[in-house]
């Protein structure tokens, strides 16, 4: 009897995403892998009787319970999912457009939380399961001129996952945030990294930021994306997964120092905070 877990993986046809579903393949998983375009990921990850593209519109209700109900019919559970899916949207608060704002909110937020409401009937009725969310370093740390929106989603998708642990775990589903720091992979090309349309160069700052991410990051990301699929299947199949999970030396060091932040913030302003209360 195969008691090799099945996985389904969000945005699967490039990344981080990619490299994990080869690597579940080359390992013994079956997984279910979604992507926008259907050609795109089966040309990219190849054929397999383990392996079922699914082509997904995120923003689609309909479009989302479809390919987790055919993932379930195609393989008989569902195990593992990994909210994947997601881009990054580079302009500083006045730039970026509404428009702009909310669609990166619905690809990185709203289209996380679609999967996770139609995939958690299933989990429910097993009694098992485990939900990654992958966020960013960004869901932790703010501080990155021409990056707010992009942060934002991200601390989203970390509120809305520590709210989900506690709600899932009574049936059984264990839940990880993973907080990438920069890894080798397309993240920062045209395609996955979309600038504002309406840049000022008054943003001497962001400027700088945009033109290190494209010229001097890119290409040279410390993080090992093989290492990182190995890394969410450690995960995975541990007894006690954890709920925040930091991948990257960077990752770890910039989380490190939000942490002695808001310690010597809490510290520093301590009086003021408990002058708030009420005096019995």
């Amino acid at each position: 009897m195969d008691t090799k877990k099945v996985w389904l993986v969000t945005g699967a046809s490039k990344g981080l995403g990619l490299v994990l579903v080869k690597t579940l393949l080359h390992q013994g998983y079956s997984v279910a892998a979604t992507s926008r375009s259907l050609a795109n990921l089966s040309e990219a990850v190849g054929s397999s009787k383990r392996f079922l593209p699914i082509q997904m519109d995120l923003m689609n209700e309909e479009s989302v319970e479809d390919g987790i109900s055919k993932a379930i019919e195609t393989f008989g559970q569902l195990d593992v999912i990994v909210n994947n899916a997601g881009y990054g949207q580079n302009g500083t608060l006045e730039e970026i457009s509404d428009e702009e704002a909310r669609q990166n909110f619905d690809v990185n937020v709203f289209g996380l939380l679609n999967v996770i409401r139609k995939s958690m009937p299933q989990l429910r009725s097993q009694g098992s399961g485990h939900i990654f969310n992958i966020a960013s370093v960004a869901g932790i740390v703010g501080s990155f001129p021409g990056f707010g929106i992009y942060c934002a989603t991200k601390f989203a998708v970390v509120g809305l996952t520590e709210a989900l642990s506690v709600e899932a775990s009574p049936f059984g589903i264990k839940t990880t945030l993973v907080y990438p720091g920069y890894f080798r992979t397309e993240f920062l090309s045209d395609d996955s990294l979309k600038l504002a349309r309406n840049r000022m160069d008054v943003y001497a700052q962001a400027r700088e930021s945009e033109r290190m991410h494209k010229e001097e990051i890119a290409g040279n990301q410390l993080g090992d994306p093989e290492k990182a699929a190995e890394a969410l299947i450690t995960m995975a199949e541990s007894e006690e997964p954890a709920l925040h999970l930091f991948l990257g030396s960077d990752a770890y060091g910039m989380a490190n120092e939000k942490l002695k932040t808001l310690a010597d913030a809490l510290e520093a302003n301590k009086e003021l905070s408990y002058s708030t209360d009420f005096k019995n």
